[in-house]
């Protein structure tokens, strides 16, 4: 009965909104319906879930959904299986650091592949990009070919026993209290104090511990870490992962150009 009413909403829905009903799936196509400034959006991939808060980021083409942000350290980040599977975050300032939910970026990645794109900036105003074609989260993370110039830290970086041991495709999401890592001699999550796909245990981690500084100490690497720029023990000023179908054709200027 319940799944009979969801249809039913969705069909009195479509009627109502025509050709705009499918429009807020993702930050494409609120790009597409000409809002074109970069800010928070509800989007809705699923028309069977409610809709939800995302930050669209318009540059680099227009349409980025952003799925996490590290920008200032205000947001705890050390946080169990539940506030990741739903998302945290303030989502209000630009500035707001936030983890989408594993849930939503689940649901915008289910029917389609994407491109990930990764902007770091280093406490010298440094930037650099990563950027990874076919990104998909199923039961694990996986990613296809690198391009950029921050080095390609998600698969471990260029040394094939490194690349064993930290490369972060194929692996199953991790927090402290779900230990999915490789690591048998301990918790991956729990050494570096936040969610992530560990392997034993990284070459990247975006969510790690948020210091003030560049390079820090500690008993372990578990700074906000992209290894094959700065190495394992700096820690970036500000991170920020979005996603974007490889395809995406900007209409909303009527240019018809691919971004």
């Amino acid at each position: 009965m319940l799944q009979d009413l969801l249809q039913l909403c969705e069909l009195q829905l479509k009627d109502i909104l025509g050709n705009n009903y499918h429009r807020t799936k993702n930050c494409s196509a609120v790009f597409n319906s000409r809002k074109i400034e970069n800010g928070y959006y509800r989007i809705r991939p699923r028309a069977d879930r409610e809709p939800f808060l995302a930050y669209c980021d318009m540059s680099d083409g227009g349409g980025w959904t952003v799925i996490q942000r590290r920008s200032n350290g205000k947001e705890n980040f050390d946080r169990k299986w539940a506030d990741y599977k739903q998302g945290f975050g303030q989502f209000q300032g630009k500035n707001d650091e936030y983890w989408l939910g594993n849930e939503h970026i689940y649901d915008l990645l289910v029917r389609e592949e994407n491109s990930l794109k990764i902007d770091l900036m280093d406490w010298h105003g440094e930037r650099r990009y990563a950027i990874y074609e076919n990104f998909q989260i199923k039961n694990e993370l996986w990613v296809g070919t690198y391009s950029g110039n921050a080095g390609d830290a998600l698969s471990g970086g260029s040394n094939f026993e490194e690349q064993w041991s930290a490369s972060l495709s194929g692996m199953p999401f991790s927090t402290s209290d779900k230990d999915h890592d490789r690591f048998l001699a301990g918790n991956c999550a729990q050494e570096n104090k936040c969610g992530w796909w560990f392997n034993r245990c990284h070459a990247a981690n975006l969510n790690g511990q948020y210091y003030k500084t560049g390079n820090y100490t500690g008993r372990h690497d578990n700074g906000v870490v992209w290894s094959t720029w700065h190495g394992l023990w700096y820690s970036l000023k500000y991170t920020a992962m979005k996603i974007r179908l490889p395809s995406f054709v900007d209409v909303g200027s009527g240019n018809g150009k691919s971004s």
